[in-house]
């Protein structure tokens, strides 16, 4: 079927205001991700579950955000954009209801995905909204301003999660996540109006990368071969798919396209370190300190507002001087932090709050620079698609480093708590060179391309 893409016929009149209410969804978003990271140890104990299983509480919220997110990236491309996100918000605010009364594991994790499902929408839905309606002289700083958003996110997260636990309970971290309810009116309102376009979605798609995912992280958390036979074979008819359909749910050229996907590949790499720590943190913390939930939560608070007050800075000079220099250097950024938290982890949370700034300086200075350069790079009729397959990479990754984290606690369970946690952060180290090795093919497959 031929499709047909929304295009932008003016700017957006109140831009400021909507920037301004954009911002504080994602900080409600985000937050929602984070706060839960602090009420882990609690649900563990409530529901006699092993580390491996109350992973599931991320690990599934990561997956159905991550196909969430390409979705909404996806149907933006022909649905309005102010619906799209009106339904993400209904969605939000119903599993946070049902969340409320969960008097069990299994329907706090149905809340938790039934937010999910309406929460993967906001941030690619935003960098969509971004890329469609503000110019290029000006989108570094926007694209800046969102991510601070999210580092604001990030760093309130534990601080009003831990608080929120450990005085009220668990429960109410949904009353938090309900104020999106509240927020529908104001998009409905303020977003352009936008015609709506002919377009088919690849539901069949989405179903199979959904499926094959949750195999291989099944496999993760059991250790069973079922749940990886039945993914790898699920994720290789979803390779078949995309090369069959009419509108797939994931463009193929975007696979072969070398300077994307060592682009993205940054972006992951620093994703996968930044999401697998911030769920060990707060265990680490717990086990090994003996912190409550909002003491731990006030450890990673200060590395998290300072990346966001630094993310304003590094939006001004990607305007300034593009984003090669931020992609060359960030990298290795990363990987510093992260050895000088393998070695100082175990010894003191004060250590822990002053590496953790480091490493939340330089994940935002990483993602600033790929989700810019990737909003330049991409043609106009692959942005949709674009921006959403690296928003499903990045939180499928996230989902994976998640999994087998938990996983490898289990692992390590006749070993001294101190020392299964250090080799966790060490194996962190490994994943960030891989954002290293993706910054040198980048430039290198740059340098071809410019010079053919």
């Amino acid at each position: 079927m031929r499709t047909s893409t929304i295009e932008a016929t003016t700017g957006m009149q109140n831009e400021k205001s909507i920037k301004l209410i954009l911002g504080f969804t994602i900080v409600l978003v985000i937050m929602n991700t984070m706060m839960f990271n602090l009420a882990l140890p609690k649900v563990a104990a409530q529901f006699l579950l092993s580390p491996s299983t109350t992973s599931w509480i991320v690990t599934g919220y990561s997956i159905v955000f991550a196909i969430a997110s390409i979705t909404y990236s996806r149907l933006s491309d022909f649905i309005p954009i102010r619906k799209l996100f009106t339904i993400a918000l209904l969605s939000i605010s119903i599993g946070s209801i049902i969340g409320l009364f969960s008097d069990s594991f299994s329907v706090l994790l149905g809340a938790r995905l039934i937010q999910a499902a309406g929460a993967g929408a906001i941030p690619s839905l935003g960098m969509v909204l971004l890329t469609r309606y503000i110019p290029v002289s000006r989108r570094g700083l926007a694209m800046s301003g969102m991510l601070s958003s999210i580092s604001l996110g990030l760093g309130l997260g534990p601080v009003v999660g831990g608080f929120v636990v450990q005085y009220l309970g668990w429960h109410f971290l949904f009353i938090v996540t309900g104020l999106n309810l509240l927020l529908i009116p104001f998009f409905y309102l303020m977003l352009p109006k936008e015609k709506p376009a002919r377009g088919s979605f690849d539901l069949l798609g989405a179903l199979l990368i959904g499926t094959g995912t949750t195999g291989l992280l099944l496999f993760l958390t059991s250790k069973n071969l079922i749940p990886l036979i039945i993914g790898i074979i699920v994720l290789i008819l979803f390779a078949i798919r995309i090369r069959i359909a009419a509108n797939p749910f994931v463009l193929p050229a975007l696979f072969r396209d070398k300077k994307y996907l060592t682009l993205v590949g940054i972006g992951i790499g620093a994703y996968m370190v930044s999401f697998s720590f911030l769920f060990i943190a707060p265990q680490l913390l717990s086990h090994v300190f003996k912190l409550n939930p909002s003491n731990s939560g006030l450890v990673l608070f200060p590395g998290a507002i300072l990346a966001m007050v630094v993310s304003t800075r590094v939006g001004r000079i990607i305007d300034r001087y593009g984003n090669r220099g931020l992609i060359r250097i960030a990298p290795f950024m990363l990987l510093g932090s992260i050895i000088l938290m393998a070695l100082t982890a175990t010894y003191s949370y004060f250590e822990v709050a002053i590496v953790y700034i480091l490493i939340s300086v330089s994940f935002t200075a990483i993602s600033s620079a790929v989700s810019n350069e990737l909003s330049r790079m991409l043609p106009k009729e692959r942005i949709g698609s674009g921006m959403g397959l690296f928003q499903l990479l990045q939180f499928f990754s996230g989902a994976f480093g998640v999994a087998l984290s938990g996983s490898a606690l289990v692992w390590q369970q006749s070993l001294p708590q101190v020392r299964a946690f250090d080799n966790i952060i060490w194996g962190l180290t490994i994943v960030s060179l891989f954002s290293i090795v993706s910054a040198w093919l980048y430039r290198r497959f740059a340098a071809v391309k410019a010079a053919s």
